[in-house]
């Protein structure tokens, strides 16, 4: 059965709707940034540019990095903008755009994430990298789908109970990342632990300037949460957006945070952009270390 036209949205020139991409345009290994400008950066770095198209907040640029084809997208902020990128590079490798119909075979899209976020942990200091074992997904977003697959019922459960979660916000859920990811990014040079995803950046992630929030202690009962000696470090607003679509689509990824500020400590990064940058370099070398 076809796809109906306002389901799959393609422009008149046959790209997807929001991306404005077409199959031929990307590769099957991502990286992932939430700012714009952050895509020029990271393909600065690269041998050769094949394509580059924009729309909105999105922008895309395939090209080679040391003899490797990679496409870099700027997904703009929040969960909410993941739903419509995923979904949408999904439909450009899973789907044959001229039928409308669901290919017969899948293709895995490997999907690494470069950005930046706050860390919850007095020992995990600005200037960092971190790597997302796990995310907490506190958004909501998600339950729009069927999660029972991908679910880490007992740490949720847990997560609840240690914080005293007001049943009026979304369910906690878990999501874990690509284990075969993690090991082409992993180092002694990064940190490790489960990152919390917001739906907003004040408010929903403990900040305070004229609005006061629902639980004024939460922070600190996450920072002290921890489950079978995994702990929740930092907080940002896209990883589990990520992890819990690519699971469920079948697709690789794992997030790489640039801790640029200290929420237990109170402190920022004085050059957050150097921090971004060494991360983004470090990334691209890790992606083709071992390719």
């Amino acid at each position: 059965m076809s796809i109906k036209d306002s389901e799959l949205i393609l422009n008149p020139d046959g790209s997807i709707y929001h991306l404005n991409l077409k199959p031929e345009h990307i590769s099957n290994d991502f990286i992932f940034v939430g700012d714009l400008d952050r895509v020029d950066k990271v393909t600065n770095h690269f041998d050769s540019i094949e394509f580059t198209t924009q729309k909105r907040e999105f922008k895309t640029t395939t090209g080679t990095y040391k003899g490797k084809r990679l496409s870099v997208i700027s997904t703009g902020i929040g969960p909410d903008n993941i739903d419509i990128v995923l979904n949408e590079l999904d439909a450009l490798v899973n789907i044959d755009l001229n039928t409308r119909k669901i290919k017969k075979e899948h293709t895995s899209l490997n999907i690494v994430r470069i950005g930046t976020s706050g860390s919850l942990q007095d020992d995990l200091h600005v200037d960092n990298f971190l790597l997302s074992t796990h995310a907490l997904d506190v958004n909501g977003m998600l339950h729009s789908y069927d999660l029972s697959e991908i679910e880490n019922v007992e740490i949720e459960e847990a997560f609840v109970e240690y914080t005293h979660w007001s049943p009026k916000k979304p369910h906690p859920i878990v999501i874990s990342n690509s284990s075969e990811l993690q090991k082409k990014l992993v180092s002694d040079q990064v940190y490790t632990g489960m990152t919390i995803t917001a739906g907003g950046f004040y408010g929903p992630q403990g900040r305070v300037l004229r609005l006061q929030v629902q639980d004024p202690e939460l922070n600190n009962k996450i920072e002290s949460f921890q489950y079978k000696g995994t702990r929740v470090t930092n907080l940002e607003m896209e990883t589990s957006a990520i992890y819990g679509l690519s699971k469920l689509l079948g697709h690789h990824a794992c997030s790489m945070n640039a801790i640029i500020a200290n929420r237990a400590l109170g402190e920022f990064s004085t050059n957050p952009l150097k921090v971004v940058e060494d991360l983004i370099v470090y990334t691209l070398d890790k992606i083709v270390e071992n390719d």
